[in-house]
């Protein structure tokens, strides 16, 4: 059955998608540019912003969390960690009564450099949402969460056999 509804219905979904597509394209042309004038690569600069955030919350990282955190191994972990503290964006601190086990810090560098490139960005966006009515800002909340629950959800595809 085709209809007004169904064309309304299909338009807005269309619009919605399209516009979050548009907003996924900004976002990561902006951690493109993050990126490249903090000389980090992709994986580089979320392992700073982990760190950073957890430094907010009080929480301590391990080596471990990173590699679960990136989804990467552990050898590739250890270079990417190496590459950070040799650029000065962390350090590894030993862990108070564990001498074999380190926890992760970001530097003052880090914490410098990300918010003198995402600061402007991230005032924008909070003026955005403080002057998005409540009614507004749940219907993103929950659109958002339902759309990270589909991506969530979709399981890798089976590899090939050869």
């Amino acid at each position: 059955m085709t209809g007004f509804f169904y064309d309304d219905e299909r338009q807005r979904t269309t619009s919605a998608l399209e516009a979050l597509r548009l907003y996924q394209a900004a976002e990561a042309a902006m951690r493109r540019r993050t990126r490249e004038s903090m000389s980090m690569g992709e994986n580089e600069l979320l392992v700073v912003r982990q760190l950073l955030r957890a430094q907010r919350r009080g929480l301590q990282v391990k080596p471990g969390d990173v590699a679960k955190y990136l989804g990467i191994s552990t050898a590739s972990t250890t270079s990417l960690l190496d590459r950070l503290e040799s650029s000065g964006y962390l350090r590894r601190v030993p862990h108070p009564s564990d001498r074999r086990s380190v926890y992760l810090e970001p530097t003052e560098r880090a914490d410098e450099e990300v918010r003198a490139t995402l600061a402007a960005m991230h005032d924008r966006m909070h003026d955005v949402a403080a002057n998005t009515t409540p009614e507004a800002t749940a219907a993103v909340i929950d659109f958002l969460t339902r759309m990270q629950e589909a991506v969530d959800s979709v399981a890798p595809a089976a590899s090939l056999q050869r």
